[in-house]
Formats: C-alpha cells, structure tokens, sequence
C-alpha cells in the first residue's frame, strides 16, 4: 500500500501539470473512498466551490445500489455537470488527484462530459 506521503506527491504532481494548461477554467476535483465517491469544481483563482456532488447527496442515495460503484460514479458526473451548467460553467480542467483514470473515476469524467462539461 502506498504512503500517504506518497499519495499527496503524486496528487501535487497532477495538479502541477494541470496549472501549466488550465489557464483561467476552474477545476473539477475527484474524491474517491472505499464507500463513495465526491467530485467539486473549483476556481483556484478566488478559492471558490462553484458545484459539488457526491452520493451522499439524498436524491442520488436512494436509486443507487452502492455509492461505490462505476453506476453511482457516472450518476455523480451527471448531477454535477447539470449543477455547473446551471452556474455557468462549460469549462474545466479533469484534476483526477492521486488515482488512475479508470473505473469510478473514469466513468465520472464521461458522464461529466456527456451531461455538457468539457475538458
């Protein structure tokens, strides 16, 4: 298993790369646990949550099996994508932290797509 100490590297790594490219579009940041999953988009420049999702959130919990699986993933994607659109947000940068782009993680970011994000 990795040290925490590791994890938090390798997550500065990706939001290192991701300042380089992301110029002025605010960030859609992923947390995945053992039991569910919470993504937020975020503007870095003034520290601000414009939209997050989780399935923690009512009206996801009660049409999911889980809140660990790639359906309740995609379901947050979508929720949160509706929610930025609604704030105004069409771009952002995809800061999928110290986790591989696959699973929950990735069937989030197609749902945030496919619901109007773009990245």
């Amino acid at each position: 298993m990795a040290s925490k100490e590791s994890i938090q590297r390798r997550a500065a790594r990706v939001r290192r790369q991701l300042k380089k490219v992301a110029g002025d579009r605010p960030r859609l940041s992923v947390f995945r646990s053992s039991k569910h999953i919470y993504a937020q988009i975020i503007d870095d420049s003034r520290g601000v949550t414009l939209a997050a999702a989780s399935t923690l959130e009512a009206d996801l919990k009660g049409g999911l099996k889980t809140g660990a699986d790639q359906a309740a993933a995609a379901a947050v994607g979508k929720l949160l994508s509706e929610r930025a659109v609604k704030a105004g947000v069409k771009e952002v940068v995809f800061d999928r932290g110290p986790y591989i782009y696959h699973g929950r993680v990735k069937a989030l970011a197609e749902a945030a797509r496919e619901g109007g994000l773009s990245f």
